[in-house]
């Protein structure tokens, strides 16, 4: 399967284990440590480490020149997630084959698989986390902020919506109604307001009788 990224076959970029254990977790299980659970670092923070050890290889083995954190811009994350699309697991197809926009295909088809765009949104949420953490500068020049960065995100979730026939809108739980208090129950210890008095006819009825 042809890889969708500019890099040529001299390239030597990451592994291919190490690049698939950058998105989503895929091989990325964490290795037994006698450490106790509180000392260990989240499963989170672990993809994140994993995710950015990644990605530095990969500016090191860049070509036609290796790059450094600061010379990396928007342009090179772009390039990272193509890259990683060799290593996707999710068909989505092309606007020729008869299954375009059919959630559920009937029968296998040649269409490429890619990267989901929720696994790439993810990814790119823990790098960017990960360049402020690792000393790569200030939050606006971080380079998976970039504004083209947001752009092909939105394109790849638009295309694949299409292509696959899904949505990825997230569900909104609906609101539960709102309900009356209770009423107050009375106890053994509230008092009683006494009874009214009779009426004044009654009364004198009552002393003029023998």
């Amino acid at each position: 399967m042809d890889i969708d990224s500019p890099h040529s076959d001299s390239d030597n970029p990451p592994t291919a284990g190490a690049a698939a254990a950058a998105v989503g977790g895929v091989g990325g299980a964490s290795s037994s440590s006698s450490s106790s659970a509180a000392a260990s670092p989240s499963r989170y923070e672990s993809q994140k480490r994993r995710d950015w050890n990644t990605f530095v290889q990969y500016l090191a083995n860049h070509r036609p020149a290796a790059l450094t954190l600061a010379q990396c811009g928007g342009a090179h994350v772009l390039e990272f997630l193509r890259y990683l699309d060799q290593f996707g697991k999710t068909k989505v197809h092309v606007g020729s084959c008869p299954f375009f926009g059919h959630p559920n295909p009937p029968a296998p088809c040649p269409c490429p698989l890619r990267q989901a765009w929720g696994s790439l949104d993810a990814l790119v949420g823990r790098l960017r986390a990960a360049y402020e953490e690792n000393g790569g500068g200030r939050p606006e020049n971080n380079p998976f902020a970039a504004r083209a960065v947001r752009l092909y995100l939105r394109e790849v979730r638009q295309h694949q919506e299409k292509a696959r026939g899904i949505s990825y809108e997230k569900k909104k739980r609906k609101k539960q109604p709102l309900l009356p208090p209770p009423p107050m129950q009375r106890t053994a210890t509230d008092h009683h307001p006494p009874p009214p008095p009779p009426p004044a006819s009654a009364a004198a009825s009552s002393s003029s009788s023998p």
